[in-house]
Protein backbone atom coordinates (compact mmCIF):
# COMPACT_ATOMS: atom_id res chain seq x y z
CA UNK A 1 0.00 0.00 0.00
CA UNK A 2 1.36 3.48 -0.77
CA UNK A 3 1.30 6.52 1.13
CA UNK A 4 -1.28 7.83 -0.66
CA UNK A 5 -3.86 5.03 -0.44
CA UNK A 6 -2.38 4.71 3.29
CA UNK A 7 -3.70 8.61 3.25
CA UNK A 8 -7.30 7.43 1.16
CA UNK A 9 -7.73 4.99 3.41
CA UNK A 10 -7.45 6.61 6.82
CA UNK A 11 -9.34 9.44 5.44
CA UNK A 12 -12.35 7.53 4.62
CA UNK A 13 -11.99 6.06 8.11
CA UNK A 14 -12.24 9.24 9.93
CA UNK A 15 -15.37 10.53 7.70
CA UNK A 16 -17.30 7.79 8.49
CA UNK A 17 -16.21 7.45 12.10
CA UNK A 18 -16.13 11.06 13.05
CA UNK A 19 -18.81 12.59 10.16
CA UNK A 20 -15.50 14.84 9.48
CA UNK A 21 -15.16 17.10 6.15
CA UNK A 22 -12.41 14.82 4.16
CA UNK A 23 -11.17 18.19 2.85
CA UNK A 24 -9.68 18.87 6.79
CA UNK A 25 -7.72 14.86 6.95
CA UNK A 26 -4.46 16.05 5.14
CA UNK A 27 -1.57 14.94 6.69
CA UNK A 28 -0.57 17.86 8.70
CA UNK A 29 -3.97 18.40 10.62
CA UNK A 30 -3.62 17.87 14.41
CA UNK A 31 -6.04 15.42 15.29
CA UNK A 32 -7.05 17.27 18.76
CA UNK A 33 -6.39 20.69 17.52
CA UNK A 34 -7.75 20.97 14.36
CA UNK A 35 -9.74 18.15 13.96
CA UNK A 36 -10.98 18.21 17.89
CA UNK A 37 -10.58 14.60 17.99
CA UNK A 38 -10.61 13.31 22.23
CA UNK A 39 -9.89 10.17 23.53
CA UNK A 40 -12.82 8.27 23.30
CA UNK A 41 -12.66 9.34 19.21
CA UNK A 42 -8.51 8.09 19.86
CA UNK A 43 -9.84 4.69 21.05
CA UNK A 44 -12.35 4.37 18.25
CA UNK A 45 -9.85 4.81 15.35
CA UNK A 46 -7.22 2.71 17.22
CA UNK A 47 -9.73 -0.33 17.39
CA UNK A 48 -10.58 0.56 13.65
CA UNK A 49 -7.19 1.12 12.78
CA UNK A 50 -6.40 -2.45 14.33
CA UNK A 51 -9.04 -4.14 12.00
CA UNK A 52 -7.22 -2.43 8.95
CA UNK A 53 -3.68 -3.56 9.98
CA UNK A 54 -4.78 -6.44 11.80
CA UNK A 55 -1.83 -5.71 14.04
CA UNK A 56 -1.84 -4.00 17.61
CA UNK A 57 0.09 -0.88 18.24
CA UNK A 58 2.04 -0.72 21.09
CA UNK A 59 1.36 2.15 23.32
CA UNK A 60 4.38 3.96 23.26
CA UNK A 61 3.67 4.36 19.31
CA UNK A 62 -0.06 5.65 20.44
CA UNK A 63 0.96 8.13 22.34
CA UNK A 64 3.33 9.38 19.83
CA UNK A 65 0.71 10.51 17.53
CA UNK A 66 -0.32 13.74 16.68
CA UNK A 67 -1.38 14.61 13.04
CA UNK A 68 -3.47 12.34 10.43
CA UNK A 69 0.63 11.82 9.36
CA UNK A 70 1.49 9.92 12.24
CA UNK A 71 -1.55 7.79 12.01
CA UNK A 72 -0.76 7.00 8.18
CA UNK A 73 2.74 6.34 9.04
CA UNK A 74 1.72 4.24 12.04
CA UNK A 75 -0.85 2.44 9.67
CA UNK A 76 1.64 1.76 6.84
CA UNK A 77 4.47 0.40 9.92
CA UNK A 78 1.89 -1.92 11.35
CA UNK A 79 0.52 -3.33 7.36
CA UNK A 80 4.44 -3.50 6.95
CA UNK A 81 5.44 -5.84 9.72
CA UNK A 82 2.30 -8.10 9.01
CA UNK A 83 4.05 -8.60 5.58
CA UNK A 84 7.43 -9.82 6.78
CA UNK A 85 8.12 -13.46 6.98
CA UNK A 86 8.29 -14.85 10.80
CA UNK A 87 11.24 -16.16 12.33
Amino acid sequence: MTRDEALARIRELMVDLFELDPVRIVPEARLVDDLELDSIDAIDMVAKLHELTGERADESALKAIRTVGDVVDLALGQLEARSQPGP
